[in-house]
């Protein structure tokens, strides 16, 4: 085999160099995730301060979500608004996959290194986050019409309950499963590559695509995690959201193919 072959860069008009619309994935194993998330405990304990200050803002924001909700007396939105979390969630993110690609990189992580990479990459990541809110406003509207079909009172009864969970369950994972295939790659590539959302996206889900049963694995413990950093009241959250922050960094750089 030939190691000094020519690598041939496509250019437009203008000189500039034609990014490919898809970038390749590499084959992962099951055991994967599990890594992702031992070098996202390894990225706590590298920036503790930051981590769990990003944690603690989400907690609090968490709290103050359950509590506008309860004083609104509607507490079957607290379904709605969880799946909502999920969408929006990797674009929370961002800052820890800057921490951990600057821990990587071998830097001291800062936040203003965070603010100003986040800069760099506005435009993107604003198309990409109008993208998951459109879909959130989708899935409220969708969810809105779950709760006319299957309406909720007194005399309801259990059936009343399973039937309006199991059909809210299977609408809202709908949604997430589209998220997760859309994003879970999307974010951390921007970052690291400024790749522009539509290049992102398409990498992301063929990255899914390839790696099914890894990303399945993936998308079982980030559920597990985010439930049970719900159910403490939010206060799980101060660990769990971080965790899952640097752990998607990793299984981004082992998962999207890294070479140019």
């Amino acid at each position: 085999m030939d190691n000094n072959k020519e690598v041939v860069v496509e250019r437009d008009e203008n000189g500039e160099e034609i990014k490919p619309l898809l970038i390749s994935a590499n084959t992962i194993s099951v055991r994967a995730p599990f890594e992702w998330l031992a070098k996202g405990w390894a990225d706590i304990r590298r920036a503790p301060l930051f981590s769990l200050t990003y944690g603690g803002v989400i907690h609090l924001s968490t709290l103050l979500v359950f509590w506008l909700v309860y004083q609104g007396g509607n507490t079957t939105m607290l379904f709605t608004i969880g799946m909502g979390a999920l969408l929006v969630g990797p674009a929370l993110a961002f800052g820890l996959y800057s921490i951990s690609r600057q821990i990587e990189l071998g830097l001291e992580p800062r936040p203003g290194y965070c603010f100003r990479e986040a800069s760099k990459h506005m435009r993107n990541e604003l198309l990409f986050v109008l993208i998951l809110l459109v879909i959130l406003l989708i899935w409220a509207r969708a969810a809105s019409m779950v709760h006319i079909f299957f309406p909720l009172g007194d005399d309801i009864g259990i059936e009343g309950w399973m039937q309006f969970l199991a059909v809210g369950t299977a609408v809202g994972s709908f949604f997430a499963a589209l998220v997760f295939v859309t994003s879970v790659f999307s974010l951390p590539l921007m970052l690291d590559r400024n790749t522009d959302a539509i290049t992102s996206a398409l990498t992301s889900i063929n990255a899914v695509l390839n790696n099914k049963l890894p990303m399945l694995v993936w998308a079982a413990l980030i559920g597990a995690l985010l439930l049970a950093g719900v159910v403490t009241l939010g206060i799980g959250m101060i660990v769990v959201f971080p965790l899952l922050g640097h752990a998607s960094w990793h299984a981004y750089r082992d998962t999207i193919s890294q070479q140019a």
